[in-house]
């Protein structure tokens, strides 16, 4: 039987990482370890300054593990410690609450991080991600959208876990539209570069002393370019799965470069 090493960036109990649970029981054995809180936008952050701290915990009457860390944390400790060092077939993160689109997300979140954190030791890996609008963060909202979602992720996970992943792709990122359905329809796309406009905002504490909120507003969709992840899920409305890699040099010519560099 396949083993699973489930994760996310929400928490280990948040209710995309219970859903996938659920949908994927029936693919193998389940090993869920996440993060005890969540750790939204760590990127690929590990955890070396301070201990490490697991607990178990029961989700959806299985036992699982809390971990103090981040979800790249979560990747290695599951393997080294929960799994005994044993490799799990595939590793599978998400679902996330929110949409990880464009290279402007994918770089900062710690759901896609967990992805690539197996994809650098060589395990098949796919992160999952939901977009969710503004201002609708209700669980029991969303409950039943991530339930479609994680229905719909089951099929790209037995396939990985069969057949492995393409030639030349480390890992998968799908993210899902907000109205998901039974029948919404896959793309294969690439990655987008900009989700949001960045901003700063200074404000002033009771002391005097400024400080700062960093934020983005979304861009508008009609500027997202036709086959990429945030135009299939916000324009076209359909599932994304982006194929990628670890290593973003692959297919850049080392010998062009040289000559560039040689051009003085």
């Amino acid at each position: 039987m396949p083993t699973i090493l489930l994760t996310n960036d929400d928490g280990i109990m948040s209710v995309g990482l219970r859903v996938l649970m659920e949908s994927l029981s029936g693919l193998g054995k389940i090993i869920a370890v996440a993060p005890d809180s969540p750790r939204s936008a760590t990127g690929m952050s590990l955890t070396f300054h301070k201990p490490l701290r697991m607990s178990e915990v029961t989700v959806n009457g299985v036992a699982a593990h809390a971990i103090s860390g981040s979800p790249a944390d979560c990747v290695s400790l599951g393997i080294s410690r929960v799994l005994g060092g044993k490799r799990p077939d595939i590793v599978v993160s998400g679902i996330n609450m929110g949409d990880n689109v464009t290279a402007q997300t994918v770089f900062a979140s710690g759901t896609v991080a967990a992805a690539i954190q197996a994809a650098i030791i060589g395990i098949p890996s796919i992160a999952f991600s939901m977009e969710i609008p503004e201002g609708e963060h209700s669980t029991e909202e969303q409950e039943p959208r991530m339930e479609t979602a994680a229905v719909r992720a089951f099929p790209i996970a037995d396939l990985v876990v069969r057949r492995g992943l393409p030639k030349g792709v480390d890992f998968l990122n799908v993210n899902f539209p907000y109205d998901v359905r039974a029948d919404t329809p896959f793309k294969v796309t690439r990655l987008g570069t900009q989700k949001y406009e960045d901003y700063v905002v200074e404000r002033v504490d009771p002391r005097g002393r400024p400080y700062y909120w960093q934020w983005g507003n979304s861009r508008d969709p009609k500027e997202f370019e036709p086959g990429t992840d945030a135009h299939a899920v916000f324009v076209e409305k359909a599932i994304s799965i982006t194929p990628l890699q670890i290593d973003p040099s692959r297919g850049v010519s080392q010998k062009a470069i040289a000559d560039y560099l040689g051009s003085g």
